[in-house]
């Protein structure tokens, strides 16, 4: 067999992938038998949730409707806001509800016929929003 200066080369160049060939695997196989370093894992914060309110007007006559707006976070849409009042120190639900849109916000009518200042406030579920007033005449 002649030995060319083109077979020497293929030659040098098949055992130079071989000996990385090796290398690598030997690499590979050590990086699966030590321990895994330990990173820690990041969390994912859920957004609190909240609810704004506020009413379309700060005093109306008795049983006038008004209407109160306002937008929630944290919150799906299609589940119901409701409006309350306190009565002496308890919070009363009244009959207005209305449903979150795909946007957060909503907006629902009143009629009141407790005459003097009424607070009121709305939720959904344990999340409330912070006190508003609105004066009855």
């Amino acid at each position: 067999m002649i030995v060319t200066k083109r077979h020497s080369l293929r030659i040098a160049a098949v055992g130079a992938l071989a000996a990385a060939t090796v290398a690598l695997a030997g690499t590979a196989a050590m990086a699966d038998t030590a321990p895994a370093p330990s990173v820690p894992v990041a969390q994912t914060v859920a957004a609190k949730a909240a609810i704004t309110a506020k009413p379309s007007v700060n005093s109306v006559k008795a049983w006038q409707l008004f209407r109160v707006t306002g937008t929630t976070t944290g919150l799906k849409a299609g589940a119901k806001v409701t409006l309350q009042q306190k009565q002496g120190s308890k919070w009363v639900t009244l009959p207005a509800s209305a449903p979150i849109t795909h946007s957060g916000s909503y907006s629902l009518g009143v009629k009141l016929g407790i005459k003097g200042k009424n607070q009121l406030r709305i939720v959904s579920g344990s999340t409330a929003s912070p006190v508003f007033n609105v004066t009855v005449r």
